[in-house]
């Protein structure tokens, strides 16, 4: 079948050199003349004189030899053209083409740069500059590599001990006598002079049209994410106090390392030959992070968010955040952002990918509209009173909009003490329900209903008897209230 490999054309055309010229630059593939568009083959006029013809204009015109065959079916005869994958790049006419998914793209630019550092063996971020000595660093940036790195046991204190040069030495920042984009990034004091947009723009929205206030976070990018969460949770987000005796607890509206994870994911994915930066759109409801990205070679949207394999698009920048202990090498960021608002009783967030933008959307709790409430589990004659911390419950959800087409929606979640009284009212009603039915009857899902079943059996109030087939829920009676916290919001 046709796929972003096989090409089928009922004739030849002299055109057609573009996407042999495409096809060697990305995997390769086949283009097959004499076949129509649902496959069928309808025969190549003149398919002999095509056989000795294409190989010889291919050569003179490209510059490389492919593999063109005659074939036959029902005695009608097409050609199959077989380019294979080029390590060096190929113009048409002075011209290169690309092909990417079912599209043929010129490249131009920056687009073009990076194609042919890749086909020499490097990435954009390990382009040399000239003209910057390491003196002109910010010698700050160094010392909190330094300490991140040791603190979280990465290197030890003999391995960063020497001076700036050779820390950029050791993280194999500079290739002879230049300085590798990448570490000017990392730790020069003002990355833009070399690399534009390579800072994260922050705003809060009242809605899709009205920002309220912003701000722009630039310098290196070692130190960028702890400067963006300090931003976000002492200035956009309202922490709400709760004393368990005497420790105070503050709730944000989404866990700090949650949010950690996806600008770090941000920071170091993002293709900044592209000059925009990283946005960070707040709202009383949802986060929305977006970033221009180009998926790596041989990598699909449904493999990055399986988490299939770690390919960073900036492995300098990527080693550098790894040395320092910031992130893993492992390509698990997705699934502990999943499971983090899981865990904090927050849907799961959507995720969108596209070949040039990778957008996450968050659905985050509405502390701005928060008020103490209390809730009551009733099991038959004897209660059991529990306080949740989710004390609020959201609705809604997201409609927001990225340049390039980017759209999603998420829809409003469902409380923890709701969905635990839930659970217990459906056990008591049905021992031997499934957490699939569970899942259904509640409007969630399954996933969450399995978190805060494993939470209920943790607590005692639940126990399962028997196998996981044939076996039954018991919730316990009796139990004694917990104390009920009192709240109360603050601006931080």
């Amino acid at each position: 079948m046709e796929s972003q490999n096989t090409e089928w054309k009922e004739s030849w055309k002299d055109e057609y050199l573009k996407l042999v010229c495409g096809l060697a630059n990305a995997q390769g593939g086949t283009i097959e003349i004499g076949k129509n568009n649902e496959g069928i083959v309808v025969g190549a006029a003149n398919a002999a004189r095509l056989l000795e013809e294409l190989p010889n204009k291919i050569r003179a015109t490209l510059g490389i030899v492919v593999d063109v065959n005659l074939r036959r079916k029902n005695s009608l005869k097409y050609i199959v053209i077989k380019v294979k994958a080029y390590p060096n790049p190929i113009s048409f006419r002075g011209r290169y083409y690309l092909r990417s998914g079912s599209t043929l793209q010129e490249l131009t630019g920056f687009v073009l740069d990076e194609m042919i550092l890749r086909k020499y063996g490097r990435t954009w971020d390990s382009a040399p500059v000239p003209h910057v000595k390491p003196k002109d660093f910010y010698h700050d940036a160094f010392d909190v590599f330094r300490k991140k790195a040791v603190s979280s046991e990465r290197l030890t204190p003999e391995d960063v001990a020497g001076n700036d040069e050779k820390l950029l030495q050791a993280l194999k920042l500079i290739d002879g006598n230049y300085l590798l984009k990448a570490g000017i990034l990392l730790f020069h004091k003002e990355p833009e002079k070399w690399c534009l947009g390579s800072y994260v723009k922050i705003g809060y929205f009242k809605n899709d049209a009205d920002i309220i206030y912003q701000d722009e976070i630039n310098g290196p990018l070692i130190s960028i994410a702890d400067r963006i969460m300090d931003t976000i949770y002492t200035k956009y987000f309202k922490g709400l106090i709760h004393y368990e005796g005497i420790q105070r607890v503050d709730k944000y509206p989404m866990p700090r390392e949650v949010l950690r994870e996806a600008v770090l994911n941000a920071v170091i994915h993002k293709d900044y030959s592209k000059g925009n930066p990283i946005h960070i759109k707040i709202y009383d409801d949802k986060v929305i992070i977006y970033n221009d990205q180009q998926l790596p070679p041989n990598t699909t949207p449904e493999s990055i968010l399986k988490g299939v394999g770690s390919k960073p698009y900036n492995p300098l920048i990527a080693n550098a955040f790894f040395r320092s202990g910031q992130i893993e090498a492992w390509g698990r960021g997705i699934e502990k952002m999943k499971n983090g608002c899981i865990a904090d009783n927050l849907p799961e967030p959507d995720f969108f990918i596209l070949p040039n933008t990778f957008m996450i959307s968050f659905h985050i709790r509405n502390n701005n509209q928060t008020k103490e409430v209390k809730s009551n589990i009733n099991t038959d004659d004897d209660m059991y009173v529990t306080e949740s911390w989710d004390y609020f419950k959201t609705d809604g959800g997201v409609n927001g909009g990225v340049n390039g087409g980017v759209n999603g929606g998420v829809n409003g979640g469902v409380n923890k003490n709701t969905i635990r009284k839930k659970i217990i009212d459906l056990m008591t009603e049905n021992p031997e329900i499934t957490a699939g039915q569970i899942a259904s009857s509640a409007k969630t899902t399954k996933r969450r209903v399995e978190y805060n079943i494993s939470q209920l059996k943790k607590e005692g109030i639940i126990e399962r008897i028997g196998a996981d087939k044939n076996g039954r829920w018991v919730v316990s009676k009796g139990k004694p209230a917990r104390y009920r916290p009192r709240y109360r919001a603050r601006h931080t």
